[in-house]
């Protein structure tokens, strides 16, 4: 970009076409980091764990801090960032500085047990985290889970504060013949935050006894995603179903979500369009993809990623929040200057406040179309192209259709 447009928006106007101000991020990072003493960190632990998966079984995992004391729940908080920007959600996430060390997933040595007891406080707590290398200032960007800050091995891990776990948190983590299964659902629904649900599975705090495992923080993010909205549809798939087309929309740091619930048995599907110059996307024309399920779920991992979980939540959490089900089509436009990997919390989080607002409601599919139309800068035509649903659904016959006048 031009230098000169820098001094003409002073992060005020985005008139690079970023959803965020890079040279802010940087500067309030970089002044953050600067008291930090090469080989040591004192802070409050919001508390972050993250265990990596290159090498699985043998993955790097460590606490992370800000070098500050204090309040720092936030940073873990998934469910409240989107009250912040997204240059405020960056620079407080690349402050965190984590400590690593190389374990096995199954390893049982008291640096685990310190990292459990850590994860299961729904505080933060205070920790010193000494390093047998300088700290060096490079960030850890992840397609599926949130930004985090430096790292380097760690030599020492000391909790200084005193964790304090929810009631529901502590008898989970205590009983060793639960299934990690069923702890995650028996936690979601005791109001425990999706985010923290995610950490204690990472960590191995969940499930039956010797089976505990340390499980990398980016198949975590799913494996409660997928948990949580498998349960909740069982649910669901005993509702009536909706009886007109509703559709959600919410535009955001430039990008546009968009939902149709159509009448019908649950079905559901994901899709996503690059446009150039994003995150995933550094050619010159749109890329779009797209998964899907029928009333009977999926058996494959999502092409798509993780995303299409975290999608699949909110959508399933709207649904059992008003007793009905329907097929759900959901799909969303990433436009020029959204180029940072934020993780899937972006999509779970937008879409949930999304499904909060009050829906369009249309008589017919084809009136949905006309609308969504006029909003979207894809023309509508090309989604329908791309959808297995909305093909199938545009093409059935009605049973009136049938029936002579």
């Amino acid at each position: 970009m031009r230098r000169s447009l820098c001094l003409l928006c002073r992060g005020t106007k985005k008139l690079c076409g970023l959803a965020y101000c890079p040279a802010l991020v940087v500067k309030r990072v970089e002044a953050r980091l600067s008291p930090v003493r090469e080989e040591k960190v004192e802070g409050s632990s919001p508390p972050s764990i993250f265990v990596g998966w290159r090498g699985y079984p043998k993955v790097s995992v460590g606490p992370a801090t800000p070098p500050l004391v204090g309040d720092t729940a936030i940073y873990e908080a998934q469910e409240k960032w989107l009250d912040l920007t997204v240059d405020e959600v960056l620079e407080m996430r690349l402050t965190l500085i984590r400590g690593v060390s190389k374990l096995e997933v199954k390893d049982r040595s008291p640096l685990i047990y310190r990292l459990q007891e850590l994860a299961i406080s729904s505080r933060p707590v205070e920790v010193e985290v000494k390093f047998s290398k300088p700290v060096v200032l490079k960030p850890l960007l992840d397609s599926r889970s949130p930004p985090l800050g430096p790292g380097a091995l760690m030599e020492r891990l000391n909790v200084v504060g005193e964790p304090k776990p929810l009631r529901a948190v502590e008898k989970a983590y205590y009983d060793t013949d639960l299934p990690a299964v069923d702890a995650v659902v028996v936690l979601y629904r005791a109001g425990v935050p999706i985010s923290h649900i995610q950490r204690l599975f990472s960590v191995g705090a969940l499930g039956v006894g010797r089976r505990r495992k340390l499980v990398p923080t980016r198949w975590s993010i799913t494996a409660v995603d997928d948990t949580v909205s498998k349960a909740l549809l069982r649910e669901v798939k005993e509702n009536p179903s909706v009886n007109e087309v509703l559709v959600f929309t919410r535009k955001y740091a430039k990008n546009l979500f968009v939902a149709i619930i159509i009448p019908g048995a649950w079905s559901f599907e994901w899709m996503e369009a690059w446009f150039p110059h994003t995150t995933w996307n550094r050619g010159n024309s749109v890329e779009i993809e797209g998964d899907w399920e029928g009333y009977k779920g999926r058996s494959t991992y999502a092409s798509i990623g993780g995303c299409y979980y975290s999608a699949r939540l909110a959508t399933a959490e709207y649904l059992y929040r008003v007793r009905r089900q329907g097929a759900a089509v959901l799909f969303r436009e990433i436009y020029e200057g959204f180029d940072v990997p934020i993780g899937v919390w972006f999509v779970r989080e937008n879409l949930r406040r999304m499904f909060s607002s009050e829906p369009l409601r249309f008589d017919s599919l084809e009136e949905v179309l006309a609308y969504l139309d006029r909003i979207t800068r894809l023309p509508i035509a090309l989604w329908v192209s791309k959808s297995r649903l909305l093909k199938a659904l545009l093409s059935q016959r009605k049973i009136k259709e049938y029936i002579e006048p």
